[in-house]
């Protein structure tokens, strides 16, 4: 049974998590502080003078924590220069170095800025994806080889007064924790802790958690289990910052909603203190994003009335089930369970759309002929009424004083499950927040949570985009493809080319193929296994070459990149996924 301390004190109302203060440099992480907002450079870090300049570019557009990947100690040595130069030029910005697979690089990025990034699957392992059972003797001595490799970095940083993020991703858990837990959020979480329970013996405790995935109902639930895990450890002062992303989230409006879903989801419970939009489009896109979704819940902000209610969650926050209501027809489209999620829009909307021209995104829902009954779920009378009611969709009605997310989670908790609820982007007739960021937020984190038969897009004024964006927030979610499906990460200084024009050639030879996955990676720190739910895969193996996927399984490397895309192409028609373009 769901308990209100779950992972936050109330699903109905909002209550910013009480995190304990860290500190990178001169700059303050949880407590009191506002969301950070974080990016990374895309430049070489032995590239100094393109560092510093993108550095310089993004801290004049707000950015407060910079991140830099540093893959090799001899990358590492020259953080120096870069921090030197920056610190010369006036720029105090923190900055944090992105560790994969090299301890010793970890050690001599320490020397040089305020924070050094680990990923708990890859500091001591080597991700071999081999199956194999390990007795509770065998256990222990990986643990142990963790302590050792560990605990002379947790040392330095306790000295020199550095602050740590164990950062765990989806993608990249070690075999032993993937042979133990599944390739889960269970996984991800043990995955940190067991580096957190290094650092505590130590004394240490100037680090924040991360738990990020490209797919957003993993992210939310590994987030979710996590700070609940927070809270239950033995001892005290385990209420650490969190630092909130969703990887890979690829390009364009599709990023920016996927973003919205697993970010926003988080910031609406209260939980985060960092953030990053990771876009695989220049890092100074990353900016303003991230500001605009920290924005509602930066401190000293008003937020919309509480609710006290006792009523029980209609969903398990660590596990996705679709709410079961009962079939109904509305203007010839079935909603319900096990019915796909429909698009609506406004009257005005669909008179003006083109069907043929539309195709798969033309809205199957009119707003004004829906005949929706809409309550405020706090209101004894209209839950009365719906009890005996015939089985219709309901939504929360345009003006009631809460959120979204909270109203809508108790629309869904107060009502009979038989009713379809359809979902809106605004209740308040105007949102701070731009349409795909607002749908991502209001509807799309909802999704995730298995709420919604039907979803509204009004704050979007172009009918046709607006129709899109509905179909968009679906496909975000996980819960109805219209389109194909793409996973590509922000560039960073590990590339190993230029992913930006590889992702748009590989859109336009693919973007017509509905309902097929591929993954766009820049390098094997996440690829193999954050493209283990994708179809296809297209990896920078080595500089200037490309290694082909079929989910985690390699199946051709090190081709030249001038020929990968046309490969692709053959890799997909070799598994019968290809259709041509009409």
């Amino acid at each position: 049974m769901f308990m209100s301390s779950y992972h936050c004190p109330s699903l109905f109302s909002y209550n910013r998590r009480v995190s304990r203060e860290v500190t990178l440099g001169n700059t303050g992480i949880g407590g009191t502080h506002p969301i950070r907002i974080q990016s990374m450079l895309t430049s070489s870090t032995m590239d100094t003078a393109a560092c510093v300049k993108e550095a310089l570019g993004l801290a004049d557009a707000g950015c407060e924590i910079i991140r830099l990947t540093a893959q090799t100690k001899s990358y590492a040595a020259n953080l120096e220069h870069i921090a030197r130069e920056l610190r010369a030029a006036g720029c105090h910005v923190p900055l944090v170095a992105d560790i994969h697979f090299k301890p010793d690089a970890a050690m001599e990025s320490a020397k040089w800025v305020e924070k050094i990034r680990i990923n708990p699957g890859n500091f001591v392992d080597k991700k071999k994806f081999m199956t194999r059972d390990y007795s509770e003797s065998e256990y222990e001595q990986e643990l142990e080889r963790i302590r050792v490799a560990f605990s002379p970095l947790v040392l330095f940083c306790k000295e020199h007064g550095r602050a740590m993020r164990l950062g765990a991703n989806h993608g990249s858990l070690s075999d032993r924790i993937l042979n133990h837990y599944g390739d889960s959020p269970e996984g991800m979480v043990e995955s940190a802790l067991e580096f957190a329970r290094v650092a505590r013996e130590l004394d240490y405790h100037n680090f924040v958690f991360s738990m990020k995935s490209s797919n957003v109902k993993v992210m939310i639930a590994a987030y979710r289990l996590l700070v609940k895990r927070l809270n239950d450890e033995n001892g005290e002062g385990w209420n650490y910052p969190i630092h909130l992303g969703v990887t890979e989230a690829g390009e364009g409006e599709d990023a920016r909603i996927k973003s919205a879903i697993g970010i926003g989801s988080m910031l609406a419970d209260g939980i985060g203190d960092t953030l990053r939009v990771s876009l695989t489009e220049d890092a100074l896109y990353e900016i303003a994003p991230g500001f605009e979704l920290a924005s509602p819940y930066q401190p000293g902000c008003s937020h919309r009335a509480a609710c006290q209610s006792e009523a029980s969650p209609s969903f398990d926050p660590l596990l996705y089930s679709k709410r079961k209501a009962e079939l109904i027809e509305i203007q010839g489209q079935s909603l319900g369970w096990n019915e796909p999620v429909r698009v609506m829009l406004p009257a005005a909307a669909c008179v003006s759309l083109d069907a043929a021209q539309m195709k798969e995104f033309m809205p199957e829902l009119s707003y004004e002929e829906s005949g929706c009954i809409e309550i405020d779920p706090r209101d004894e009378s209209a839950l009365a009424q719906l009890e005996s009611a015939p089985t219709s969709l309901v939504s929360v009605a345009d003006g009631v004083d809460m959120s979204a997310t909270q109203a809508f989670r108790l629309l869904a908790a107060r009502i009979p499950s038989r009713h379809s609820i359809l979902l809106k982007d605004t209740l308040q007739g105007a949102e701070s927040l731009s349409p795909a960021l607002a749908g991502g937020i209001n509807i799309g984190s909802l999704l995730v949570d298995g709420i919604g038969n039907a979803v509204l897009i009004r704050l979007e004024p172009d009918a046709e985009k607006a129709a899109k964006l509905g179909f968009n927030i679906l496909q975000a979610a996980g819960v109805r493809l219209s389109k194909t499906e793409y996973v590509s990460c922000p560039s960073c200084g590990r590339t190993l080319y230029n992913i930006q024009e590889a992702a748009a050639r590989i859109r336009e030879a693919t973007g017509h193929l509905k309902g097929v996955k591929i993954a766009i990676m820049g390098c094997i720190v996440n690829g193999p296994g954050e493209m283990s739910d994708a179809d296809f895969g297209y990896v920078g193996g080595a500089p200037g070459k490309i290694s082909l996927y079929v989910g985690h399984e390699p199946q051709e490397l090190n081709i030249p990149q001038h020929l990968a895309v046309d490969r692709l192409i053959d890799l997909i028609k070799s598994h019968g996924r290809w259709i041509e373009p009409s």
